[in-house]
């Protein structure tokens, strides 16, 4: 294969529905689809997959299956996360989409980093001892074989969905959880604080799980594509990039990764709207030498609505609030 596009794309708790829900998920796919079918993706790196169940069968991811019927990701592998028992995840699986061979993949989960510990002070009772904080999604990691004419080009492809902004609960802090209501203004920053400390954790995980790709194989190929929860200048993000800009180490210039989304005008660069302001919000990081092969991007972000708004209803807005992101290479 000599050209290949590789897409990611948040598609906002994609799950079944019940019989007299709206919007059902038939009504979901009826948008959806034609998004798919646009990104022509050869590798697809979904977030935010709900798996479900039939009797006397595993749990499987068969409400995205649905949505890839008729497009050409339709009979694609797909490489999820998943739990020990080997099924996936009942909410929020990473999936990768992919007619390409697969030839290694793994999740990672504090794998790379310990998980974090930290003792909360707004707790009620307080905490007498430090606790873990646990770290909701893994990171997926896929090893594929992007061209059989060259044995050995392989793509490592990474796809992340870091933890949200929206703060962790505080034993005793939340009055409506539900609505967001806090006891108190120092639980709520605290709250915040520990969801920046998973997303940090998340984020450092990605990037030693880069650099032990590199140490095996400094010209390898690598893309980390998904739903970061973070902004292009905010520090998740360039923990991964690892830029000579912060590291003030010019030897580790051929470690950085570049985001691809540089090349997108500035006012079409966003992938979610919130308040009135289009945020970059999901990325797709490559190595440098990747940069040979690249031929550009798209972001389809047309039919985005602001999804603060009191009549932004998924009821009205069935499709994800999420826009896709795609990259086209050449390895011809």
């Amino acid at each position: 294969m000599t050209q290949i596009r590789i897409a990611t794309f948040n598609l906002e708790n994609f799950d079944e529905t019940a019989p007299t829900a709206r919007p059902s998920l038939a009504q979901r796919i009826t948008l959806m689809k034609p998004q798919i079918r646009r990104l022509r993706a050869d590798i697809a790196c979904f977030q935010e997959v709900h798996g479900q169940e039939r009797p006397g069968q595993p749990r499987a991811l068969l409400a995205l299956k649905e949505l890839l019927a008729g497009t050409n990701l339709d009979g694609a592998s797909l490489t999820s996360t998943k739990p020990e028992d080997d099924a996936v995840f009942d909410q929020r699986n990473l999936v990768i989409a992919t007619h390409l061979p697969v030839l290694k993949h793994q999740q990672l989960k504090n794998e790379l980093v310990a998980e974090p510990r930290y003792q909360r002070l707004t707790a009620v009772p307080p905490d007498s001892e430090p606790v873990s904080i646990g770290i909701e999604r893994p990171v997926l990691h896929a090893q594929i074989d992007v061209d059989h004419a060259a044995p050995g080009r392989l793509l490592h492809v990474i796809t992340v969905h870091l933890k949200s902004k929206i703060p962790t609960p505080v034993p005793g802090q939340v009055v409506d959880a539900q609505k967001g209501v806090w006891r108190t203004a120092d639980g709520w920053a605290e709250g915040s604080f520990l969801s920046s400390m998973k997303r940090m954790s998340q984020a450092l995980e990605v990037r030693r799980l880069v650099d032990q790709i590199l140490d095996a194989d400094p010209d390898a190929y690598v893309v980390v594509a998904g739903d970061f929860n973070a902004e292009p200048a905010e520090v998740p993000v360039l923990a991964i990039c690892g830029n000579i800009e912060d590291t003030n180490n010019g030897d580790l210039a051929t470690r950085v990764l570049v985001p691809i989304e540089h090349t997108i005008p500035g006012g079409a660069r966003y992938t979610l709207f919130h308040h009135g302001r289009g945020q970059m919000l999901d990325h797709m990081l490559v190595t440098r030498n990747l940069l040979a092969h690249y031929r550009g991007s798209e972001i389809h972000n047309e039919v985005l609505h602001d999804d603060s708004l009191a009549f932004a209803t998924d009821d009205k807005y069935p499709e994800s609030d999420h826009a896709p992101v795609v990259a086209t290479f050449d390895f011809d």
